[in-house]
């Protein structure tokens, strides 16, 4: 499985970006997928994700009613649509996606779950 991000950048406060994650190896309208973000010095932290095999998302609250999750079958992709982005919101954000299994809810949160990772795409917010 290889998982490719990409979309990051540099962008004002309040503006959006859109991320891109490209999949092989894995059919991601069969998978659990999700996105998460890391800064220098702290843990990898769950942004949000999709459910592997019903309709359903996942957020973490700092994001909740700015960020979108959301899958493209047709072209094996995965996105992130980033809107009222925030000086925080810079990270470098990773996808991952969830190979076997079908997770409970909660799990979905959890990086342990996550069976492969794609390299991160940097995103950066300027206030």
């Amino acid at each position: 499985v290889q998982l490719q991000a990409s979309g990051g950048g540099l962008v004002q406060a309040g503006g959006s970006l859109r991320l891109s994650c490209s999949a092989s190896g894995l059919t991601v309208s069969r998978a659990g997928m999700g996105w998460f973000r890391q800064t220098p010095g702290k843990e990898r932290e769950f942004v949000a994700a999709l459910r592997k095999s019903a309709p359903g998302t996942y957020y973490a609250n700092s994001v909740k009613g700015r960020f979108t999750i959301s899958r493209d079958n047709a072209n094996n992709r995965v996105y992130l649509q980033m809107n009222s982005l925030r000086p925080e919101d810079t990270a470098v954000y990773y996808c991952a996606a969830i190979g076997m299994g079908n997770p409970i809810s909660s799990a979905y949160f959890s990086l342990s779950t996550y069976t492969d990772w794609g390299q991160g795409t940097l995103v950066t917010v300027s206030s």
